[in-house]
Parts: C-alpha cells; sequence; structure tokens
C-alpha cells in the first residue's frame, strides 16, 4: 500500500512545480488548477442562484422582469467576486498585500483603463435605477435605435429591426440623452405628414386620410385615447399641409419606420380614390411661340396620359406591405 501511494504521489509530483512566484508565495501547477476548479464551482454556484431566483419571480406575479433581472446580475458579480477572493487565498496570498496591487490598478486606471471602469460603473447604475431594462425600445443620441436585450458588465446589447445586433457601451446611456419609448407605456401617438393642392375641399382630405387611418391595422381604436385626427398645419409654398394624428398598438411602437410606410401608402391611396391632387413645387413657363406639330403632339400625350389615370383608378387597391410588417 506504501508503494502505491509512493507511485501516485510521483505520478502526481509535476503538480508540485513551480511556475513563477507572487510576493513570497510560490505559485505551482496543483495551486492554479485549484484556483480554477474553485473559479469553475463558483461559476456553477452562480448559476444556480441565478435560476432559482428566475423560478421564485415566476411564481410572484408582482416583481417586475427588469428588477428581477436586476437582482440576477448583482447576483452573479457578487458570487464571482467572493469565489475569486476566495480563490486567491486558497493559494496561500495574503490578501492584505494587495495594497500594492490596488496602488498599481489605480495608476492603470488613471492611464488607460479609465474607460472600462466608467462603462462598469454605468452599467450598476442602470441595473439600480430601473430607468433601462431589457426589452425597452431605445432610440441613443447617436442615432441607434432598437431593442435591449442585454445589460452587461461593460455594454448593453440593442437589437435593431434590421435583426443586426449593437454593443454599445454603458457609459454613453448614463453620458448621452436616450429616449426610451418603451420605459413606462408601450402606447404612442404618430404624426404622419402630407401635403394636397391649394383649393381642395378640406373635410375631403379629412374623410380620406381618416378612412385611411382606419384601414392600417397598427391604429389603435379601443376608445381609450383619441380617435384618429386630421391637423391643417401650414400653408406651404405649393401646398396645404396636413398631419393625421394617431395612437398606435403596443406592438406597432417598436417598428416606427414600418408604421409610417404603412400609414403613408394608404393615405396616398385615400387620396388618389378621392382624385385629390398631392402637388410637387411648380413654376410658371410663358412660351412666345408654339408650332402645330408640337401642339398636336402635346395634345396626343395628355390623352394618354388622361387615358392611363382613368385606367389605374378602376383597378383594385394596392397591397400595403408595411402593413404586414408587423
Amino acid at each position: 500500500m506504501d508503494e502505491f501511494l509512493a507511485e501516485v504521489r510521483q505520478l502526481f509530483s509535476w503538480l508540485n512545480t513551480e511556475l513563477f512566484k507572487v510576493g513570497e508565495t510560490a505559485i505551482t501547477y496543483g495551486s492554479f488548477f485549484r484556483v480554477l476548479i474553485i473559479l469553475i464551482v463558483t461559476y456553477v454556484i452562480s448559476r444556480v442562484l441565478q435560476n432559482g431566483l428566475r423560478r421564485f419571480a415566476s411564481y410572484r406575479k408582482s416583481l417586475a422582469q427588469s428588477s428581477v433581472y436586476a437582482l440576477t446580475r448583482i447576483t452573479h458579480y457578487v458570487v464571482m467576486l467572493v469565489g475569486a477572493l476566495i480563490a486567491v487565498s486558497s493559494i496561500g496570498i495574503d490578501l492584505t498585500k494587495f495594497a500594492i496591487f490596488a496602488s498599481a490598478l489605480g495608476i492603470g486606471v488613471g492611464f488607460g483603463l479609465q474607460n472600462l471602469i466608467s462603462n462598469f460603473t454605468a452599467g450598476i447604475m442602470l441595473l439600480f435605477e430601473k430607468t433601462l431594462k431589457v426589452g425597452d425600445f431605445v432610440e441613443l443620441e447617436s442615432g441607434v435605435t432598437g431593442e435591449v436585450q442585454e445589460i452587461n458588465i461593460r455594454s448593453t446589447i440593442i437589437t435593431t429591426n434590421d435583426n443586426i445586433d449593437i454593443v454599445v457601451p454603458n457609459s454613453e446611456f448614463v453620458n448621452g440623452r436616450v429616449t426610451n419609448w418603451t420605459m413606462r407605456d408601450t402606447i404612442r401617438r404618430l404624426k404622419v405628414e402630407f401635403g394636397v393642392a391649394y383649393g381642395t375641399d378640406k373635410e375631403l382630405v379629412r374623410k380620406a386620410v381618416l378612412e385611411a387611418a382606419s384601414r392600417v391595422p397598427h391604429t389603435l381604436d379601443d376608445g381609450s385615447h383619441r380617435p384618429p385626427q386630421v391637423w391643417l398645419t401650414e400653408f406651404g409654398d405649393s401646398s396645404l399641409n396636413f398631419e393625421l394624428v394617431v395612437w398606435l398598438q403596443p406592438e406597432a411602437v417598436n417598428r416606427p419606420s414600418a408604421v409610417k410606410a404603412a400609414f403613408m401608402w394608404e393615405i396616398h391611396t385615400s387620396l388618389e380614390e378621392y382624385d385629390i391632387e398631392i402637388p410637387f413645387p411648380q413654376r410658371d413657363l410663358h412660351i412666345r411661340s408654339w408650332a402645330e406639330d408640337a401642339q398636336l403632339k402635346m395634345g396626343s400625350l395628355e390623352a394618354k396620359e388622361k387615358k392611363r389615370s382613368t385606367k389605374s383608378a378602376k383597378s383594385k387597391r394596392p397591397e400595403n406591405d408595411a402593413a404586414e410588417e408587423l
């Protein structure tokens, strides 16, 4: 038996081989694997605790998902920090001697790690303040828009409506202006601008556009908010400028481009059905002479254009692709 134990010791004697020293403490292969095992066990414990918190929250419907997410992330950070301290202590390093290391780290932060520390601090602030949570639809000062997928230790992942993941440093949410479209409520109002020619009956415009709004499935019509309205907003150079003011369904708030395109499509269709002219910038052209053959060609072109317009008016209403975006 003693011989067997001696052979085992000899077989694993390489674990005592010294790799380097930290002060007076020798770091061997054995101590390295000990630290690695402790960190792996710590990570497993962290995952078990996070899953337990999520399961507990699933039974407590009163807990908000944003609070659960913040609690799980903070739990992960705390458990991993404690595990790292235990791992360092297990190899015989005195934690009180880390004052020198902390001083060196402070110098490093002053020279090049300030952005990392700033992003980490900003991430903790976001988790505690709850001004930003997973699932929110946000618009950054840089122009990035999308849904928040993850709030990590250094950065936040935003997924755009084109399914593109963008990694944004946490400090940008703290230092810059952030528009949170779904922070407290998911119902929003949209204004769609359009113009018609001078001399058009305003009541006819209103009727046509309200019919267009009723055909778009994103329009909120449950009576909780004002129904769609048409506002005359400006006397333009070439047109009377209107706005369709409409409240949107909650699921449409995260798709602003597609929703606006859907309303524009139906507005154009309604204006064509009611023969309402959509103007464009015009200039008067005075011609002193005009050849007879040119007049004949011009008359032929006008007749063809009138025939084409009549045929288009009789055709069925075109499909609205943007309305099916959701």
